[in-house]
């Protein structure tokens, strides 16, 4: 095991991965000369070369198209997108041609391409360049989605969703980038489609995934000291989701919160509110609830920002409401 960070994680990834496969090209606005701007792609270009870190126009539409092609040509192509925000001038190539293509051609053909990005708040970026709109992007058949929340699970499934013969976003939240955690040495190739079990508890479930699996975790430790047992299931994959792991879960502990950084209305937490209706309703004591982001264009000053976001304040204050809402004594 090697600590790093989130950011050294997806580098050192992607790195092993150009390594061991040919067909693996880079391509993505400054991720060459300028080595990304988030330094992921640091040292890559004089690496690997030109033919394999492409430089491309500010013209996402374009590129991404550009590796829906390479992708049926037979090429691996990880597409790096600046910010989630900017898909929206890519969604017709990610939605109606990479999601679409092996289904619509009979199997003939399969794209097998990534697209990485970061998005989420925080970072005083503004409305138009901190949203979580990957909920989007799980609604689509054909696409893939995965968020994970920590280096390790980095490192596992982009392996992965390299190495898949489907289309495959790569969720990466910005505040992430420095985070630390162990790394196991050596090839992991994580399963796209399987939660975690992040904390193990037995009184209540926390569902997360991204961001929000760290305040999850931190907010656990908090009911800890009060003998209270938080379990916290990190979702780590929007599309697939897995449910069986969300529902088992829940029907041990009887209780359920969901957590997430996007908005509430028609959001990931009311999948997982739904999921759990289906899987899950006999075993509850409690109706689930669900803890999101304001349901505003996020503001660009600072306290506003932090006012709209979800905080372990905000989840510690429901989790105390449906554990009290069930007359459990803490």
């Amino acid at each position: 095991m090697t600590e790093m960070t989130y950011r050294q994680a997806l580098h050192d990834t992607l790195r092993a991965e150009m390594l061991r496969d040919d067909a693996v090209v880079l391509l993505g606005e400054e991720i060459g000369i300028f080595e990304g701007s988030y330094k992921i792609t640091a040292g890559m270009l004089t690496e690997f070369g030109d033919q394999r870190v492409i430089d491309t126009p500010i013209a996402e539409e374009g590129f991404t198209g550009a590796a829906v092609g390479m992708a049926m040509l037979g090429l691996r192509p990880v597409v790096e997108i600046m910010t989630l925000n900017f898909t929206l001038l890519a969604i017709d190539q990610i939605v109606n041609h990479g999601a679409k293509i092996f289904g619509m051609f009979g199997g003939q053909t399969s794209v097998p391409m990534v697209i990485r990005t970061p998005g989420g708040g925080g970072q005083q970026l503004a409305a138009t360049h901190s949203q979580n709109l990957e909920v989007w992007y799980a609604h689509v058949p054909g696409l893939k989605v995965v968020a994970p929340s920590n280096p390790a699970d980095a490192k596992a499934l982009l392996t992965a969703s390299i190495r898949d013969d489907d289309p495959v976003l790569f969720l990466e939240n910005l505040s992430l980038y420095n985070t630390k955690g162990e790394v196991p040495d050596g090839e992991q190739v994580g399963e796209i489609g399987r939660a975690a079990i992040a904390r193990e508890g037995s009184d209540i479930t926390v569902i997360s995934y991204s961001r929000a699996t760290l305040i999850a975790l931190e907010v656990a430790r908090q009911f800890e000291s009060e003998g209270v047992s938080v379990e916290v299931v990190d979702l780590r994959s929007l599309r697939p989701l897995d449910r069986e792991t969300v529902c088992a879960s829940v029907r041990k502990t009887t209780r359920a919160v969901v957590l997430e950084d996007d908005w509430l209305t028609y959001g990931v937490g009311a999948e997982i509110a739904a999921t759990i209706q289906e899987g899950a309703f006999d075993r509850l004591d409690a109706p689930v609830r669900r803890v999101a982001a304001a349901e505003v264009p996020l503001p660009y000053a600072k306290p506003l920002e932090n006012a709209a976001l979800p905080t372990a304040q905000d989840l510690t204050k429901v989790v105390g409401e449906v554990l009290d809402a069930t007359r459990f004594t803490r």
